[in-house]
């Protein structure tokens, strides 16, 4: 259970059980009682907006024993209005249809409370239709299951390259709304991240008849700070973009975003191929008002000179 869980779930225990010893509320949440005193110690600081005295949840422990004095809430049935109930209806059916969910039987129980709660007849023709990568996902997590390994059609942003590479599949991750392959790639004989929007449709996924072996020390990347992790070497660029150029932000991992005051937005990107950043920006054309900082301006201007000069006398104006 992770962190933010276990404090939904404690506040209502603790409140069932007044006096409960440190001892005993740290075992049945499966922690020490070191972890449960920092726990406490940070719901004291949670509670209703405001942050005034009244609006925190209230704690009172000494020595060994704690009670939850006031819940703020916490301790009471959740009451939805019949919005937030759709909102919800409609969000586990979209993670019922993810294909090889774990845990399914007890996500369509939740359902079935939730159409009965709602007690409306359209409740239970809620249908969601999820995006064309589902396909890609469903064979991935297939792989996975049968332990597989893959061949993959895969596009590297950095170099705009559609490369092949065998990967052994470990696992199968969302982070920032999308999907991730994670697995050993026997090309860079490493662990690495596939995100399932850059491999080449579902023909671009082959699972071979070849077990999947990650050697023994590969282990799961540690996404907490996000997926993409910059190199000690990578430049940070600044491209001030058009409006029409927005999408660049869901599309390349930008370390920072600033909206400009006429649409536009300005971004940061750390960069390890400045080869790779001049196509960008060439690419992009007038899209592209400003890049910081000037040597890297300069680069990107002495290759677009390259590139007309190869043109040589057609060009005209």
């Amino acid at each position: 259970m992770d962190r933010f869980s276990r404090l939904l779930a404690l506040v209502p225990w603790l409140r069932a059980h007044p006096g409960v010893s440190l001892e005993d509320a740290a075992s049945e949440f499966g922690i020490t009682e070191r972890q449960l005193r920092a726990d406490l110690d940070l719901l004291f600081v949670c509670g209703l907006p405001g942050g005034a005295p009244g609006d925190l949840i209230d704690v009172s422990y000494s020595g060994d024993r704690v009670t939850v004095v006031d819940p703020q809430t916490l301790d009471r049935p959740l009451r939805l209005s019949a919005d937030e109930a759709m909102a919800l209806l409609v969000a586990a059916r979209a993670l019922t249809d993810v294909p090889g969910l774990t845990g399914r039987e007890a996500l369509d129980r939740a359902v079935r409370k939730v159409e009965e709660a709602v007690g409306h007849e359209s409740a239970r023709h809620v249908r969601v239709a999820l995006d064309p990568h589902d396909e890609v996902l469903a064979v991935l997590q297939e792989a996975i299951r049968l332990r597989r390994r893959v061949r993959l059609r895969y596009l590297v942003w950095a170099r705009d390259e559609m490369t092949e590479r065998e990967v052994d599949p470990m696992r199968v991750l969302v982070r920032g709304g999308y999907w991730y392959l994670e697995g050993w790639c026997r090309r860079a004989s490493a662990v690495r991240l596939f995100r399932l929007d850059r491999i080449d449709g579902r023909a671009g996924v082959d699972v071979l008849d070849v077990a999947a072996q990650p050697p023994p020390d590969a282990t799961p990347r540690d996404t907490a700070e996000g997926v993409y992790q910059p190199g000690p070497d990578d430049i940070p660029v600044r491209l001030d973009l058009d409006p029409r150029a927005r999408w660049v932000v869901d599309y390349y991992p930008v370390s920072q975003v600033c909206d400009l005051p006429d649409g536009g937005v300005s971004v940061v990107l750390r960069v390890a191929d400045l080869a790779w950043l001049s196509r960008l920006v060439l690419g992009l054309g007038e899209l592209v008002r400003e890049v910081a900082p000037a040597s890297v301006a300069a680069s990107v201007n002495e290759l677009a000179g390259r590139a007309l000069a190869g043109y040589g006398d057609e060009i005209i104006g």
